[in-house]
């Protein structure tokens, strides 16, 4: 049984809903950061803060596989019941009624339209963003030789990223990701500013 304080905290990690989405992807089975963000659609600075709260809280924990990828997954299922009992307004009568039915009616057809309008142009836009990352790789011209680099460019492309948290978006070892950083860094791809990673072309001009 959890204090009322617990109960707090918990009511607070559960009022977002990426970490809802979260959870509900880690009740199929465990992933890595990586698959997180792309089934998710977070970036990953954003993906990392919600999963070290949660951790904090216990929720969640992690391991390493043998390719040093870092997996999450649920401490236990969660599971919620709140019960609310509020009075009911008295109910409008005759034409007073069928007009509020049909503006609620009407309100939902519409908001229904809207996320299925918002819905194909996410997937027009997923799309192109992987036709866009396909593109990058094909005429690359060997500035990206290989598939950790190109995770680590994706992962900046959403925003810049400090060592750790390119460290826990990747899972590599320190040597692994200095050697790609370096890399990308020699070849005027990735430039360091304030502690933070970037894509030089992004200030570029």
């Amino acid at each position: 049984m959890l204090d009322s304080d617990e109960a707090s905290r918990l009511l607070d990690i559960l009022g977002n809903r990426n970490r809802r989405r979260i959870i509900s992807l880690l009740r199929q089975k465990p992933c890595f950061v990586t698959e997180l963000s792309e089934r998710l659609t977070l970036s990953p600075k954003a993906l990392i803060e919600h999963l070290q709260m949660m951790e904090e809280q216990e929720l969640l924990k992690s391991y390493l596989d043998e390719r040093r990828r870092k997996y999450y997954y649920l401490t236990g299922d969660i599971a919620i019941s709140v019960s609310v009992q509020r009075a009911s307004p008295p109910a409008p009568e005759g034409k007073e009624q069928d007009d509020r039915f049909l503006h609620i009616l009407g309100n939902l057809r519409r908001l229904i339209h809207a996320r299925e309008s918002l819905i194909r142009d996410l997937e027009h836009m997923e799309r192109d963003i992987e036709q866009k990352i396909s593109d990058l790789y094909q005429h690359s011209n060997g500035m990206i030789r290989t598939e950790t680099e190109m995770d680590l460019i994706v992962a900046l492309s959403h925003s810049d990223l400090s060592w750790e948290e390119l460290q826990e978006y990747s899972s590599l070892s320190p040597q692994e990701l200095g050697k790609a950083i370096g890399g990308l860094a020699e070849r005027g791809i990735v430039d360091k500013r304030e502690q933070r990673f970037t894509l030089r072309d992004v200030h570029a001009g």
